[in-house]
């Protein structure tokens, strides 16, 4: 008899959460994963008066209220001309329930989920989770996740494969010859493509596709949501798209364990995806010029980056020493293996912060490469 589970045993504490309690409360904080934009005043007003008018006090509908269900699927049909039909979308808490829901409802003990690496720390974790083997896949050098790859790793084991794009850790985006591939793989070898939009709208080259334009079947499921795009991290607001025989199944796991995600953030989803896009696009825009200081400053270093052409994420490589170094002199990055043994030699910066920050980290940065060289 043993005091815990075996599956709890197999994950640890976030890398990323390590270094923020190791790091000063002072810090220049370069490893947090959320805009700092305020959310649309359109979305915070709409949950102000659904609530003050007590439309908040009971639970919605599993699925979430139809009115969330149907923006989702407008915004769908707008953004990815894709045509969902009712009971093909769940409103969660969050894209991470979002992710949770799809690998527990496809993924039997001992199978496998392919997934990139370096990759988002939740991938490996919920796969564990769920009594599933976990196999990170190495990227490209643009840190992109070749399809042949994936190819290559499948197994009759094999139940599903996660595209992340545009990325975190990497801020890769995956071309539109990678997404019809994707899909094919999908279809040709009957295995579910878990593809992971949360950044979609955070693009500066190239263009975000989804690999569910290209499937023939139904074996491909999104998970998306609302914290990047529309500054929301806070509110918990994500959801997962499929076919309705898939999402039933995902609807078995999110009854039990969520019941159904919060009204009041419900409301403001709604408005957020039916209301003024102005908000993004300035974002993306800041973002975009954040990314261009960024990345001049580390390549002034002599450090080697893959330029990100979408999220708010650089990933460097960078010598020995160099992330304790720069986080024992005040800024907050993360250590490329948080997010897999690929990662090493690496390091992940947030640029979701202010110039200001930015400028005066990339002068720590600096001090810190001198200093390891």
């Amino acid at each position: 008899m043993t005091d815990f589970s075996e599956r709890v045993e197999r994950i640890s504490i976030s890398g990323i959460r390590e270094v923020f309690e190791a790091a000063d409360e002072d810090a220049i904080n370069l490893g947090l994963g959320q805009p700092d934009f305020p959310t649309p005043r359109h979305a915070r007003e709409a949950a102000v008066e659904a609530i003050e008018s007590g439309k908040t006090d009971a639970y919605t509908s599993n699925y979430g209220m139809e009115a969330l269900t149907d923006a989702i699927r407008e915004k769908h049909a707008r953004d990815n001309d894709l045509d969902l039909e009712e009971g093909s979308v769940i409103a969660t808490a969050g894209g991470s329930e979002a992710l949770h829901l799809a690998i527990e409802a496809h993924v039997d003990d001992g199978e496998e989920v392919l997934f990139p690496d370096p990759g988002f720390v939740s991938y490996e974790a919920l796969t564990n989770l769920a009594g599933g083997e976990p196999v990170g896949l190495p990227l490209r050098e643009d840190l992109t996740l070749d399809p042949a790859t994936v190819e290559e790793r499948i197994t009759e084991d094999t139940a599903a494969f996660v595209v992340n794009s545009p990325a975190n850790p990497t801020g890769a985006v995956q071309s539109v010859e990678d997404m019809k591939e994707f899909a094919r793989i999908a279809d040709e070898h009957d295995v579910l493509c878990i593809s992971d939009e949360m950044y979609e709208h955070i693009v500066f080259e190239g263009e975000h596709r989804s690999p569910m334009e290209f499937a023939e079947t139904d074996n491909v499921v999104v998970v998306n949501g609302c914290s990047k795009a529309y500054s929301m991290t806070g509110w918990r607001l994500g959801w997962v798209a499929g076919s309705p025989r898939r999402v039933e199944r995902m609807l078995r796991v999110h009854q039990y364990v969520q019941a159904c995600a919060s009204a009041p953030a419900q409301y403001a989803a709604e408005a957020a995806l039916t209301g003024p896009q102005e908000p993004v696009d300035e974002m993306v825009e800041a973002f975009a010029e954040r990314r261009d200081v960024l990345l001049d400053g580390l390549e002034d270093m002599g450090l080697e980056v893959p330029t990100p052409e979408g999220a708010f994420y650089a990933m460097p490589k960078v010598p020995e020493g160099w992330v304790d170094e720069v986080v024992d002199r005040g800024v907050v990055v993360v250590p490329g293996e948080a997010f897999g043994r690929y990662g090493e030699g690496y390091a992940r910066i947030s640029y979701a912060t202010s110039l200001d920050e930015i400028e005066a980290a990339l002068d720590v940065m600096r001090e810190a490469t001198e200093a390891v060289r």
